[in-house]
């Protein structure tokens, strides 16, 4: 039995996504076409790949092990897509840039557009990890993060030392401070981020550093559910403190007693070796950030 392509992208996205209906919106395609590549995969093999709990499917570890395969061989054919379509010329050329924040990252796109319109820009978001995974196998050409390891993978260039701060509602009794001990945050609901992010990979250290390891009140998966849920009163919320332009509503408070700072990084494997990247590491010294 042959697997088709599209039948791997629909495996990982339910995997992903917890719903046939969730994947079929991030292909593009009916739910009905999704759930029958599943199917077929089941039926053709005799295993089975996801199991239902509590209204969302969960694969099973089978599943988890043939998502693993399938995103390496996805990213050898979009590789090879790229290499075709195009070679990352200044004239006629596409870059595809991954972020883990919305700031500082824009700030170079937009500085790159500026300077070079005539490139197509491609630009995804997504956790520390996501964005990490994508950069190493080729799925974007550059990646825009704090946290990335100094290794001979990368080359990379120091955009500004980033810090995570603590947000809390313009109404918090908080809110008057401008910064917080971790005796402070103890005594209010805290609403952290999943494991794969870059700001509570920070937070966890900050915890540690303190003997401390508070129970969140709310985890969630992304920075804009977390300033939506501290604007609605729900908790006290960390972010970078660049990470997004949308203060009006919250207050950043300094976190007190450790050092909750880390480089945010434009990095890129060393064998890419394209026209666009020379260009966007050169104009990186450059960008006046806000």
């Amino acid at each position: 039995m042959t697997i088709p392509l599209r039948t791997l992208e629909a495996l990982r996205s339910v995997a992903e996504s917890g719903s046939y209906a969730a994947a079929a919106r991030q292909l593009n395609v009916t739910q009905p076409g999704i759930s029958q590549h599943v199917r077929k995969l089941e039926e053709g093999y005799g295993v089975v790949l996801f199991v239902r709990e509590k209204g969302k499917l969960h694969p099973t570890p089978l599943c988890e092990r043939l998502c693993d395969a399938a995103e390496r061989v996805i990213s050898e054919y979009e590789t090879l897509e790229q290499m075709l379509r195009r070679h990352g010329s200044l004239t006629k050329g596409e870059l595809s840039v991954g972020l883990g924040n919305a700031m500082p990252g824009m700030s170079v796109i937009a500085a790159f557009n500026k300077a070079y319109p005539q490139v197509a820009l491609q630009v995804t978001t997504g956790s520390h990890d996501k964005i990490m995974r994508q950069v190493i196998n080729h799925t974007v050409d550059v990646g825009i993060l704090p946290e990335v390891p100094k290794d001979g993978r990368f080359r990379r260039q120091v955009l500004l030392t980033n810090n995570v701060v603590a947000i809390v509602p313009l109404s918090h009794p908080l809110a008057s401070a401008e910064a917080v001990t971790c005796e402070d945050l103890l005594r209010h609901r805290l609403i952290f981020r999943t494991t794969g992010s870059s700001t509570q990979k920070v937070l966890d250290r900050y915890f540690r550093r303190h003997d401390v390891s508070p129970a969140p009140f709310l985890t969630l998966d992304n920075r804009d559910g977390v300033y939506e849920a501290v604007v609605n009163g729900m908790g006290i919320g960390f972010v970078w403190r660049t990470g997004t332009g949308r203060n009006e509503d919250v207050k950043q408070l300094r976190l007190l007693g450790a050092d909750t700072s880390s480089a945010e990084v434009v990095f890129a494997p060393v064998e890419r070796k394209m026209e666009t990247l020379n260009a966007l590491f050169g104009l990186v010294d450059g960008i006046e950030l806000r």
